[in-house]
């Protein structure tokens, strides 16, 4: 079965990610009208992502040693159950409390899904190159996702209503869930016993209290929860003969520089996608239902920039010039919107949404998932990649509390300020990769 079927499998992977991905972004366009029909302000509105954010990078990790525990098929089920069951919830509810609650718990749910995926797709495909070839495209589904939801929410919007951003996943996890009981072999158990649960709560409320310490929120305290928690973790991590994360594994260079390039990455376009969301709605006028078809063709780009262009761009450069290439099309992204508001330009929001959701997305998750595995081996591939995309949720999870900091809390419209912070991010994640490239000139030279 595993043979005849894995191309089959790598599609249910595929589409697991894809939902979760696209969750993320499809909101956004929604937000407004969650707003007004919940008699929410701009400054308040983002906590609806950034709990969704925050809960799935903290558990990503207790996710990713469950799923060697438990069996990578039983936790995909259940990240899948969880997210359909919650998104039921939250597409049925009509007071903030409770919707928060469900995006938290979506959170969770999207913390099983995602190891669970990974370790399939690494299980199913084990040969070098054709497992390069599978995350690829499993890479290619989760930046498709993202920048399709930010079209595809203020359509749903508009014409259904904003509760359906949430419906609309029901019936695709229905026949994941149905497909993957059918197709995936049955689990067998790689870790030896449980994962190190106080070890675990400890790493989620050290994650938690990092966010309120950037919202300036009960900070004296969060500080103190912060501390007592990465002590407390450290400690786990270096007495325990089976810990939550082999600090070995963070000796790996590469995988030390893609957990970094992925935060960033997380605070950029994840502070885009809310940004992208205001900018098009209340600072040039658009309905939810215009703004989503005006960035359709960002949709479309990915989709054949990963269809078609990553296959192509593969076989003719190497992972670390295609992560440039995403970069630099992130850092023109920022840039881009940065003028759009200072001059009013729908050109330049467009280019942005083009440069940023269009392509950046599609080139940077590709290349720095290749640059952080590279040297992983196969038995630390699941919590490597858990550490990455944590990283990357993390770095979300921050993002939208410092962006909301600059956000013009008097008025409907946003300021330029924000997206100066998006184009810092974006050069410091350019300066890392050249960093790093220099460092391999110089350790080339020095060879010599």
């Amino acid at each position: 079965m595993r043979s005849l079927n894995k191309h089959l499998v790598l599609a249910i992977a595929s589409m697991g990610i894809f939902v979760e991905a696209l969750d993320i972004a499809i909101v956004n366009l929604a937000l407004p009208k969650i707003e007004a029909d919940l008699g929410l302000t701009n400054d308040s509105g983002y906590k609806i992502q950034s709990i969704y954010i925050l809960i799935y990078g903290s558990f990503l990790i207790l996710g990713g040693k469950l799923s060697d525990y438990l069996g990578r098929k039983t936790i995909f089920m259940a990240g899948c159950t969880i997210f359909l069951l919650t998104s039921l919830g939250a597409g049925l509810t009509h007071t903030l409390h409770h919707l928060i609650l469900f995006r938290a718990l979506q959170g969770l749910g999207a913390a099983l899904l995602m190891p669970a995926a990974f370790s399939i797709v690494n299980y199913y495909f084990s040969e070098p190159h054709e497992r390069g070839k599978a995350m690829g495209i499993f890479g290619s589904f989760a930046a498709t996702g993202s920048a399709g939801g930010v079209s595809v929410g203020g359509i749903i919007a508009n014409y259904w209503g904003w509760p359906w951003v949430f419906l609309i996943n029901v019936p695709i996890l229905l026949v994941i869930l149905v497909i993957a009981y059918i197709y995936l072999e049955k689990d067998v158990k790689t870790a030896a016993k449980l994962p190190d649960l106080p070890a675990a709560i400890a790493l989620v409320l050290g994650m938690l209290c990092l966010s309120k310490i950037t919202e300036g929120n009960y900070l004296i305290i969060s500080i103190i929860v912060l501390s007592v928690s990465a002590w407390f973790l450290y400690y786990r991590l270096n007495t325990q003969a089976d810990p939550l994360l082999d600090l070995r594994v963070l000796l790996l260079s590469s995988l030390r520089k893609g957990t970094l390039l992925f935060f960033l990455l997380g605070v950029l376009f994840t502070g885009y996608l809310f940004l992208m969301s205001f900018l098009v709605q209340q600072n040039f006028g658009f309905t939810a239902a215009q703004s989503g078809f005006l960035m359709m063709p960002f949709n479309i780009i990915s989709m054949l920039l990963g269809r078609f262009g990553l296959p192509a761009l593969s076989k003719r450069f190497s992972p670390k010039k295609i992560a440039m290439g995403g970069a630099v099309a992130m850092l023109a992204g920022a840039l881009s919107l940065v003028l759009a508001v200072q001059i009013h330009s729908l050109a330049f929001l467009l280019a942005g949404g083009a440069w940023i959701a269009g392509i950046g997305m599609t080139l940077c998750y590709t290349g720095y998932t290749v640059i952080a595995m590279e040297h992983v081996p196969s038995e630390h591939l699941g919590i490597a990649a858990s550490l990455i995309n944590t990283a990357y949720f993390v770095g979300g999870g921050i993002g939208l509390p410092l962006i909301s900091i600059f956000m013009s809390h008097g008025s409907a419209a946003l300021d330029s300020r924000p997206l100066w912070l998006l184009c810092i991010v974006a050069g410091f994640s350019i300066a890392r990769l050249l960093y790093r490239k220099r460092a391999r000139i110089k350790g080339n030279i020095s060879r010599i």
